[in-house]
């Protein structure tokens, strides 16, 4: 018999689970690969070119070590934003900054609160650091923004996620309301405002807010719109007293040389990633347009995916079912009552043709 492991009280009730699985293990698991990997929000058009040059000269440097201050692409970014560089941090994706704010912000027993079947990792990192999550049900397939304020005053939360376009909804606030949320919260709450997909929205969605409020911090990412998904870059924007506690606890190497360079280069490529936001546009007509076809509800996004409503989380899982076993990957939201839905990413013309086709055989054999 193996030792028994001197873990954590924390992690020795901790389910063993992933906020996601991979593409890659349902692969293994069926032992045959994909024809169609639209679920998992990446960005099916690519890399800007120009990040692709400038991440293979720099192959040749990866010998060194990667600037831990990311100074570079702060300084881009700060010019891009029109912020001081001192307002900036450099993560291995949202998922690592979200895990870390979580740990700098949260005691174990904290009260953090959410949307009900808003984005997974953010509720791994929760549990993981042993604080509580209070959930606030979606209305109208939105985020609760009165809901999530008095959740926040009933807690006495320490924090409030929200993101905004929202995943996996895609539906979106005015960033008029997001400040108006920001002020409704209690003075020692943090908002975790998730911009993940700010480049899909409106302009409306997108607050032009003061983060001179230390109560605040913006995430973006690489991963959507320019492409970059498996580099794994991201940021944050907040007040320079989050920033340097983030700094006392992020991995200080944990975002690569070439990732620093190609999220450089793709910052500057402007007309690339206005191609992709098109091209994703024009791809979520089509789908809401496959909609209507079959005789299915969609729910309007902002974002890199669209829900089409199959009107019970029993079709909805059975239709997810029935696509991946014709090796067309999607995903669906977990939580009623956005769990009646499927998630398909949008992919290219050629992806999307097979995924109607697919989706058309599978719904031919779901009971009515």
């Amino acid at each position: 018999m193996s030792p028994r492991l001197p873990l954590s009280d924390i992690v020795q009730n901790l389910p063993t689970s992933v906020p996601f699985v991979g593409p890659e293990t349902l692969e293994r698991r069926h032992g045959r690969p994909l024809q169609v990997r639209i679920g998992a929000n990446e960005s099916v058009f690519g890399v800007s070119p120009v990040a692709a040059a400038a991440m293979s000269d720099t192959i040749n440097k990866l010998w060194m070590y990667n600037d831990p201050e990311a100074y570079e692409l702060k300084k881009a970014l700060a010019a891009h934003h029109g912020i001081a560089a001192q307002r900036l941090h450099v993560g291995a994706g949202i998922d690592e900054i979200l895990g870390d704010v979580v740990r700098i912000f949260a005691n174990p027993g904290d009260r953090v609160v959410t949307s009900l079947g808003s984005y997974p990792t953010f509720n791994y990192h929760v549990h993981g650091y042993g604080a509580a999550l209070v959930e606030v049900a979606y209305v109208d397939d939105h985020t609760h923004l009165a809901g999530l304020a008095q959740a926040a005053h009933d807690a006495d939360a320490r924090m409030v996620y929200l993101a905004n376009p929202d995943n996996p909804m895609g539906t979106w606030h005015n960033g008029a309301d997001v400040a108006g949320l920001l002020a409704e919260l209690p003075e020692d709450c943090m908002l975790i405002l998730d911009e993940a997909y700010a480049d899909f929205a409106p302009s409306a969605a997108i607050a032009p807010m003061e983060i001179a409020d230390p109560r605040l911090i913006r995430t973006r990412t690489f991963s959507k719109a320019h492409g970059m998904a498996g580099a794994r870059i991201g940021y944050a924007m907040a007040h320079e007293q989050v920033v340097a506690a983030l700094n006392k606890v992020c991995n200080q190497f944990g975002v690569n040389r070439l990732a620093q360079v190609g999220a450089l280069a793709s910052l500057g490529d402007t007309g690339f990633i206005a191609n992709v936001v098109q091209q994703v546009e024009g791809g979520r007509r089509e789908y809401a347009l496959l909609a209507k076809d079959l005789g299915l509800g969609h729910i309007d996004s902002a974002t890199n995916f669209l829900n089409f409503d199959l009107g019970s989380g029993e079709r909805a899982r059975t239709a997810l079912a029935g696509l991946l076993a014709r090796d067309v990957f999607i995903r669906m939201p977990g939580k009623p009552p956005g769990d009646r839905c499927i998630r398909v990413t949008v992919g290219t013309p050629s992806q999307r043709a097979t995924f109607a086709d697919a989706f058309r055989a599978t719904l031919a054999t779901l009971p009515t």
